[in-house]
């Protein structure tokens, strides 16, 4: 590296008692890593498999009225592990939607009172594709076989 010594003034005395200015050598291990991450967000326009996005799951209650039930399923999928938060926000669902889309959240897991009183979710991927009333048991099944195996789109 030329430019590293002259930026920090970095210089040495040589044989002939004058001073010179070194050439060094450095690695950087996560520069690379650094640069990869950046293609691979670039490459994928952001929408990163599950088992690679920083936030896995978010859980949209359609109403405060289901709050409570909202927060049971985010308290198992964060027990599980997975990268899960809660959008209890007081905004209209397809507010929260578009917002999480924008975040290119993976999954969204939609609680209303269809899935309050069956004890199911309706969970909506980033792909739009909407499965209606599972089991949340099924769900984390279905999440766990995205992320064991890498799939890319789930």
């Amino acid at each position: 590296d030329f430019s590293m010594p002259e930026k920090f003034d970095i210089e040495y005395t040589g044989e002939d008692n004058q001073k010179h200015r070194p050439v060094m050598l450095h690695r950087v291990v996560l520069g690379s890593l650094e640069r990869f991450i950046g293609i691979l967000i670039e490459n994928y326009s952001g929408n990163l498999p599950p088992w690679l996005a920083p936030m896995q799951v978010i859980v949209l209650p359609i109403s405060e009225k289901f709050y409570e039930y909202a927060s049971s399923v985010y308290k198992i999928l964060k027990d599980q592990g997975y990268r899960a938060e809660i959008d209890n926000r007081v905004e209209s669902l397809s507010k929260k939607i578009k917002q999480a889309e924008l975040a290119k959240i993976p999954y969204m897991v939609i609680i209303g009172q269809n899935e309050e009183q069956s004890k199911t979710v309706t969970v909506r991927k980033k792909s739009g594709q909407d499965l209606r009333n599972i089991k949340i048991k099924e769900f984390t099944g279905l999440l766990d076989d995205t992320i064991r195996n890498k799939k890319i789109n789930p």
